[in-house]
């Protein structure tokens, strides 16, 4: 067997234990035999380019790591992965801005795979009032930026639970995508500070229907939930890796105090 059969056989099982599934989980979701399956993956069968994608979208592996297994199988990759600034993306990228724009006065950015910047809006200005402008050199990271003791969480009010929020977040989508860059990020946000525990966990509240960010901006508290928009069946790389974070006050009082922000 070649290295390149092995390899894929690897890459196949690799991400079949990342998502949790035994080989008759994943034989059944593909309607292939077990034994078909244990070929591929011990490298004695070379499965086909279209048996490779068919494995990936049971396995809902994203279209980067997709690319890379057709690769190890020895076949071309099918995603195309273009800058943002290409011709082709300039659709995407104007609907990203309608997005972000249509969302004022409420805060909104986009983001990429590693969690960097690619565009906020107007309302997310005051947001920002105090933090280094070291931590706004380009590339900006906005989970670094959230939880660094000179960015934005020394104005988080519920530090320590949105820091565990965030980093669970980034901790399941590091499991979903296998990305050592965000293995690396998770590592260094662990070594940020905390905010202060509140004793015993304390219950929830039963007519929450999200945990909030809750962020002093001057005087006021003001209190966020927020929402994660991708776009729908992408077919190109980078276009499936771009999110809209969107957050929404979560309170009158909130609503009141970013309206008058942006008209001041």
């Amino acid at each position: 067997m070649t290295n390149t059969q092995n390899s894929v056989g690897d890459l196949i099982r690799e991400w079949r234990t990342r998502r949790r599934m035994s080989q008759l989980d994943l034989a059944m979701e593909a309607e292939i035999s077990q034994r078909h399956l244990s070929f591929m993956e011990s490298g004695r069968s070379a499965p086909s380019r279209e048996m490779v994608l068919h494995l990936a979208e049971q396995l809902e592996i994203p279209l980067r790591q997709r690319n890379q297994l057709l690769l190890a199988a020895g076949y071309a990759p099918s995603f195309s992965e273009k800058p943002l600034d290409h011709p082709s993306l300039a659709p995407a990228m104007e609907a990203v801005r309608m997005v972000l724009k249509g969302h004022e006065p409420y805060p909104a950015i986009a983001v990429d795979r590693h969690w960097n910047l690619i565009e906020g809006n107007a309302a997310l200005g005051p947001m920002l009032a105090g933090v280094d402008a070291a931590l706004l050199e380009p590339p900006v990271n906005v989970l670094r930026l959230s939880l660094h003791p000179k960015g934005v969480a020394p104005r988080i009010v519920n530090l320590h639970e949105w820091r565990s929020h965030l980093l669970e977040r980034l901790k399941h989508q590091n499991d979903t995508a296998g990305d050592p860059v965000l293995k690396a990020l998770e590592q260094e946000l662990l070594t940020y500070p905390d905010g202060p525990r509140q004793g015993r966990p304390l219950q929830a509240d039963p007519l929450a229907i999200a945990h909030p960010l809750r962020l002093r901006v001057g005087d006021d508290v003001l209190s966020f939930i927020s929402t994660i928009t991708v776009f729908g069946t992408p077919l190109d790389v980078t276009l499936s890796e771009i999110a809209i974070e969107s957050f929404f006050p979560a309170d009158e009082e909130t609503a009141a105090r970013l309206r008058c922000l942006a008209v001041q």
